[in-house]
Parts: C-alpha cells; structure tokens; sequence
C-alpha cells in the first residue's frame, strides 16, 4: 500500500511532512509529495501518522499498481 498526496487538497501547511518518522514527505515547488520508497505506511504505527494528522484530508492510500501506473505515465 502506497499513500499519495492529492495536491487539489493539500494546503501546503507541512503538518505532515512533521509527522512523518521516516522523512519519506519532501516540500516540491508545488506540493508536497510521498517518496514510496521511503514511506512504510508506518506499518509500526498501526496506521499512517500523516494521514491521521492531514486537516484537509489529502492524504490517501493506493494500491502499488495504481501508483505504478501513474509512475509511468507522468515519470
């Protein structure tokens, strides 16, 4: 399971990008985004502390064949 920032939502506040343990969250120019291969989906956690502490509700989990597939249409 993959989780994916949708930017339509994201508010840019960083409030995820500070509660990430792995340091997978990176400020872009325009957004934020998840490195997959960082992110655990803090498995340890019992569930993703980003999405827990996302106020807009941007955070979502996607299954690894969809993320693959966006991969390799927008690079």
């Amino acid at each position: 399971m993959t989780l994916i920032i949708n930017e339509d939502k994201c508010a840019r506040c960083g409030v995820c990008d500070a509660e990430c343990p792995y340091g997978a969250i990176a400020q872009t120019e325009d957004a934020y985004v998840i490195d997959p291969a960082l992110c655990t989906g803090c498995v340890c956690y019992g569930a993703p502390l980003c999405e827990a502490a996302c106020p807009n509700d941007a955070i979502h989990k996607t299954k690894d064949s969809l993320y693959k597939k966006c991969l390799g249409l927008f690079g």
